[in-house]
């Protein structure tokens, strides 16, 4: 069995990838974030598939909210894909969805956490986030699907 987080008003957290409504995610991502609208459901489905993933699940089982770690689950990770659905906000849910990510079994070595947010700084904050002390040494790189 999986990593399974039992919440009050029986909420759920899990890894099980089964668990999943791809088609509920891919709609939130798609149309509701900020940060991937316009996303295909291809490339959503793959994401998911290459990542560690970590549902949220209201009592009657739906898909309530989602986090996805890239990870290596040994040195480095980087979180994205955070929600919870508008139904379900004002619970704690993100905390505790947070609190989940951080304290599954297989990245309790990763020393290295990175994560990027517009609007949720305070709730990352709360779990030892904050700005890059050092931005001489990070650099990024984007691209548009399609270009070299």
């Amino acid at each position: 069995m999986g990593y399974l987080v039992s919440l009050p008003d029986g909420y759920a957290i899990s890894d099980a990838p089964e668990r999943l409504d791809i088609g509920a995610i891919h709609r939130f991502i798609s149309e509701d974030s900020y940060w991937a609208r316009g996303r295909d459901r291809a490339t959503v489905e793959r994401a998911l598939a290459n990542s560690l993933c970590f549902g949220l699940y209201a009592p009657d089982g739906s898909q309530a909210g989602f986090a996805r770690l890239v990870t290596d689950r040994t040195t480095a990770a980087h979180l994205s894909d955070v929600y919870v659905l508008p139904a379900h906000r004002g619970r704690g849910l993100g905390k505790a969805l947070m609190a989940a990510v951080l304290g599954h079994p297989d990245v309790q070595t990763i020393a290295r956490w990175t994560l990027s947010t517009d609007d949720a700084h305070g709730l990352y904050a709360g779990f030892g986030f904050g700005p890059h002390p050092d931005l001489r040494t990070q650099m990024w790189r984007t691209r548009r699907p399609g270009e070299g």
